[in-house]
């Protein structure tokens, strides 16, 4: 049968804009850890990224109104001594965040409104109970102050 051939789908008259670069995040070095974990976290207000670190595991914080190129020089949250596994929001409280790394601990940061202004070396508080790296952490949704965390020593 001679004819044109047409492709059958119901998306092929769909077609896309991308965004400008001015409108996107850009120049953000991100973690290239082979761990499984989502490695960014927004909320309302701001969004973080683990990142690619030297010497100690660091984390970006912006807040969402900034867009465009960062400096590689810009203040980060670095109080970790390896490299940080997942970051996560407090649900109740749009300026808390906590981190768990590889040095075996859970750090909960406060960030303030404006976004940070120098690197944020010390924590709100520092939890220490895993005897291994710690993998993931998540707030609860419904009730306040209640964070769960797993790690490689199975507790």
């Amino acid at each position: 049968m001679a004819g044109k051939f047409v492709r059958v789908s119901k998306f092929r008259h769909v077609f896309g804009t991308p965004y400008k670069k001015e409108s996107c995040y850009d120049n953000i070095r991100i973690t290239k850890s082979p761990w499984e974990s989502n490695m960014c976290a927004v909320n309302g207000k701001f969004l973080a990224v683990v990142l690619e670190s030297q010497g100690g595991g660091a984390f970006l914080v912006v807040p969402l109104s900034k867009v465009g190129r960062f400096d590689l020089n810009i203040p980060k949250v670095a109080g970790h001594k390896n490299l940080v596994m997942d970051i996560a929001w407090n649900p109740f409280d749009d300026n808390e965040i906590a981190s768990c790394s590889e040095d075996c601990t859970i750090k909960i940061w406060t960030i303030p409104d404006e976004g940070l202004n120098d690197t944020l070396v010390d924590c709100k508080r520092e939890l220490v109970g895993h005897s291994r790296k710690c993998g993931h952490i998540l707030w609860h949704p419904c009730a306040t102050n209640i964070l769960g965390s797993n790690g490689f020593d199975n507790k």
